[in-house]
């Protein structure tokens, strides 16, 4: 049977003693995966891990390790992963089994709607199947608050934002940069910290595009002098262009709408405390001084210069290096002016 998400929390704190077989499935694959483990967790069990390929082989096998009382007295779970079709009948004779002393956890990637593992799981009442999306927008946020939560952290909602976006995504990572932040600030369960900006510009997964965005910044301020000597350590024929490119789009726009806003009668100072702690405090005077230097229109005409320059590297044997620097100080002549 479908797992509705409204009732998922309670069916996997409080497990039904009648449901031998939990089937984990969908593109969020890390999102399965905890699911999963909160099972673990309801059942005070731990997991016995049983390769797919051997199902495969035996269907029986799946029903005879499920069955089975375990060497050391505890309680445990079957657990297959990674597990597709190549399953499915060994699930079958599962179901069809006795009772067995423990269930069957199974974590598949995306299922067709015509997988043959995921129709016996619905179609069986001792089964529970549940599809796991990629969380998106305000739930992926909250869900890094909860998950900084469990490793003793107080997350704020734009950092949430910002450790969201960093880890495109995916919870598994999130949850490793937490980690990483909750062991450098000392933070546990029961002694909690405050996430700081700090502690996330220094070791988030985002701080390593700090360097790419330095030429583009020097680029956007107008510093010149400086912009030429970081292009001469560029080496000469590297794969550095498209990547330098992209994060000076992310700036571009991430000012734009700043900008806009300036320009629609908010005041500078207004804009730049409404980012809060979004802004990482070492970029707030330059992120000032470019959203009085470049206007909504040069911006715009900034994102389409890169964005052509981007798309004429990928379709032809351009020199990737010469190309950038030009457009890069067509960019800090510009700032030049606009000052």
């Amino acid at each position: 049977m479908k797992a509705a998400k409204g009732g998922l929390a309670q069916l996997l704190d409080r497990p039904d003693p009648n449901v031998r077989f939990y089937l984990f499935h969908g593109p969020d694959e890390a999102g399965s995966r905890s699911l999963a483990v909160r099972l673990l967790k309801g059942l005070g069990a731990e997991r016995f891990v049983v390769v797919s390929g051997a199902i495969k082989s035996d269907p029986a096998l799946l029903a005879d390790e499920a069955g089975a009382i375990s060497l050391f007295g505890g309680k445990r779970v079957i657990w297959v992963e990674p597990a597709g079709d190549e399953i499915s009948d060994g699930v079958g004779a599962l179901l069809e089994a006795p009772l067995p002393e423990s269930p069957v956890v199974a974590i598949a990637g995306p299922l067709r709607k015509t997988s043959s593992l995921l129709k016996v799981a619905e179609a069986h009442p001792s089964a529970l199947s549940h599809i796991s999306y990629m969380p998106e927008g305000r739930d992926l946020e909250r869900l890094v608050v909860d998950l900084g939560r469990d490793v003793g952290l107080r997350v704020m909602p734009d950092l949430a934002q910002r450790i969201a976006a960093a880890s495109g995504g995916n919870q598994a990572v999130a949850l490793q940069e937490l980690a990483k932040f909750a062991l450098y600030l000392g933070a546990e369960k029961e002694v909690p910290k405050e996430l700081d900006p700090e502690t996330v510009g220094l070791l988030g997964a985002d701080s390593a595009e700090a360097d790419l965005m330095r030429l583009g910044d020097l680029a956007l301020a107008g510093r010149m002098s400086e912009l030429l000597e970081e292009l001469g350590r560029i080496p000469h024929g590297g794969s550095e262009a498209i990547p330098i490119l992209r994060a000076l789009q992310r700036r571009l726009l991430m000012l734009a709408p700043l900008r806009s806003r300036i320009e629609r009668g908010e005041s500078l100072d207004g804009v730049m405390t409404s980012m809060g702690k979004a802004l990482f405090w070492k970029d707030k005077s330059l992120i000032q001084r470019l959203l009085s230097t470049w206007s909504a229109q040069r911006l715009a005409e900034a994102v389409s210069r890169v964005a052509q320059l981007e798309r004429q590297i990928m379709l032809s044997p351009l020199a990737d290096d010469a190309a950038l620097g030009e457009t890069l100080v067509t960019l800090a002549r510009a700032a030049g002016r606009g000052r």
